[in-house]
């Protein structure tokens, strides 16, 4: 068994010297390794067995290093692979390059071999924390997965939301990392309601006070159980203030305004409207334009952003097509 340093390295030089001295070092620390003489070669193998590390020559024939990197970190499947970049006194136009293309780190040739094995080992942890996030992350979605599926009312909703804001989003033209964020808040909204017993997630009458109050902590205890994850840190926002109101009058922080996030209030429109266009335990689901009237209705009174939800109901649920006394939003 592999230490927590040590690991899969895949070598790509089409110089065989300069292979066998880093197969020779690399192997000596207890490093599996393979090896690819150009850039085709080298995208075979990786596709075959992604490695744990790359160390990538930059001048090789046909495929060079730099489309090598590109293809690696494109590809889903190498795209979090630590790529060790080697070139003989690379310029800063070079390492610039290379960085665009979201390398890791360069190695000067010549190089010397404790310099191989520090690096090596330092990106090799990196991966491993990196792997440790994403095993943590996808614990959390399914965790939110299995909210959902508590209730038979729930099934669904939150990738419904999820693709009904990134429309929103779409039409006003937010950036890919804004909406990257919108996605993770969507899909992880409600993941406080674990906390909520079936009986009251599921029950068909009224709800008495107490369990009123237990619903209306779900979003705190959404962020409770998302806060020490880092990479769903940006979406806590949309998690906790998702049942906030433009007038003030939502929970759990009674925000108002321009208080309200940008993302929130998207996350807001597209999380009534599929509550209003779903089944629930005390109703049938309501159809599209009985789903629009309440949307405006809700805007009115001040309970949703009524610019998103006239963009909304005219993209999104009408297809494009403006009802009257609603004017089309501009993009942006």
């Amino acid at each position: 068994m592999r230490s927590v340093e040590t690991g899969q390295v895949l070598v790509v030089d089409d110089d065989p010297a300069v292979a066998r001295v880093l197969g020779r070092i690399l192997r000596g620390d207890g490093h599996e390794v393979t090896f690819a003489g150009d850039g085709r070669q080298a995208l075979d193998q990786a596709a075959r067995q992604p490695p744990d590390l790359v160390l990538l020559d930059l001048d090789m024939p046909g495929l060079d290093g730099f489309e090598v990197c590109r293809r690696l970190k494109a590809d889903p499947a190498t795209r979090l692979t630590p790529v060790l970049i080697m070139a003989g006194r690379p310029d800063s136009a070079t390492r610039l390059r290379a960085f665009d293309l979201d390398a890791n780190q360069f190695l000067a040739k010549p190089f010397r071999a404790a310099e191989v094995r520090a690096r090596v080992r330092s990106l090799l942890r990196s991966r491993r924390l990196v792997e440790e996030l994403d095993g943590a992350e996808a614990v959390v979605f399914a965790l939110a997965r299995a909210v959902e599926a508590k209730s038979p009312y729930t099934h669904g909703h939150s990738a419904r939301v999820k693709a009904h804001a990134l429309r929103l989003a779409e039409r006003l033209g937010l950036a890919k990392a804004e909406r990257d964020v919108l996605a993770r808040g969507a899909l992880l909204h409600d993941v406080g309601k674990i906390s909520i017993p079936d009986a009251v997630l599921n029950k068909q009458g009224l709800l008495t006070p107490e369990e009123e109050e237990l619903i209306r902590r779900h979003p705190e205890e959404g962020v409770r159980i998302l806060e020490r994850l880092r990479s769903v840190r940006a979406a806590l926002p949309l998690v906790r203030w998702h049942h906030e109101r433009p007038d003030g009058r939502g929970y759990p922080d009674g925000l108002a305004g321009d208080d309200l996030p940008l993302l929130v209030r998207i996350l807001s429109v597209a999380d009534v409207y599929d509550a209003l266009a779903s089944p629930r335990p005390y109703r049938d689901a309501l159809p599209p334009e009985e789903c629009v009237r309440l949307l405006r209705a809700e805007a009115d009174t001040g309970g949703l952003d009524p610019d998103l939800v006239a963009c909304f109901c005219e993209e999104v649920v009408c297809g494009g097509e403006a009802k009257a006394g609603h004017a089309p939003l501009p993009a942006g």
